[in-house]
């Protein structure tokens, strides 16, 4: 996914959206380890997801405290 999509998510589908790409590349840890994975490359995008996803979370989270303040 790229950013766009993930800054049309609310706070609440970003963190459930966190917890499955967590879930995700923990599951191709073990793939890795055990040689069973094939697309390895799938490691590298799940990671960049999980940082896009908390990026986004991030600024929303500050500009809605921006705003209260």
């Amino acid at each position: 996914m790229n950013a766009a999509e993930f800054r049309d998510m609310s706070l609440d589908q970003l963190d459930d959206q966190l917890i499955k790409l967590k879930k995700e590349q923990f599951n191709l840890r073990f793939q890795v380890a055990s040689g069973q994975l094939d697309n390895t490359s799938r490691v590298r995008e799940v990671r960049r997801d999980i940082a896009r996803v908390q990026t986004v979370a991030r600024e929303k989270r500050v500009g809605s405290a921006a705003k209260s303040a």
